[in-house]
């Protein structure tokens, strides 16, 4: 079996973590982590490769490259704002899906084909530890395992 540990970034300002975001990832790196991971992947985005250089040290790897995975991360991010920002504040893909339906169906294939790439790429029994955002690492799930989770905070994750 393979495992993906799929973590939303702490807090941002912008494209880099905010001083209480480093806080929190060093925090999550002291005492919520699972390692060893065989791959720690981004999906490019600064908040998000900051927060894995964070937890990539945090669990004694610091010589695992961080790889990273641009099709984790979403073309239409902008899209993503307008309608979850028209769904209402913490809403799921169910909601997001009832203002954009086509967003969520294409978008979730997408990123989950991206989520299916990491973990054909991981060796039997490997972990990845992936960073990413939301709510598009719910999106991925979706396509993965077509199953919606709920909204991931800042910082949580799910496996």
């Amino acid at each position: 079996m393979r495992y993906v540990e799929l973590r939303r970034h702490t807090d941002n300002e912008g494209d880099h973590l905010t001083p209480q975001g480093v806080a929190d990832a060093e925090m999550i790196g002291r005492d919520r982590l699972h390692p060893p991971y065989a791959a720690f992947v981004s999906t490019g985005a600064a908040r998000a490769t900051q927060m894995l250089e964070i937890l990539r040290h945090a669990a004694g790897q610091d010589d695992t490259p961080i790889t990273p995975a641009p099709g984790s991360r979403s073309s239409v991010e902008d899209r993503w704002r307008d309608a979850s920002r028209a769904a209402g504040k913490g809403a799921d893909l169910v909601a997001i899906r009832a203002v954009d339906p086509d967003l969520v169906e294409r978008e979730s294939v997408l990123l989950g084909s991206a989520l299916q790439q990491v973990m054909e790429q991981l060796p039997e029994g490997g972990r990845a530890l992936v960073v990413g955002h939301s709510p598009t690492d719910e999106a991925a799930v979706l396509g993965l395992a077509g199953r919606v989770v709920p909204p991931l905070g800042k910082g949580k994750w799910f496996c």
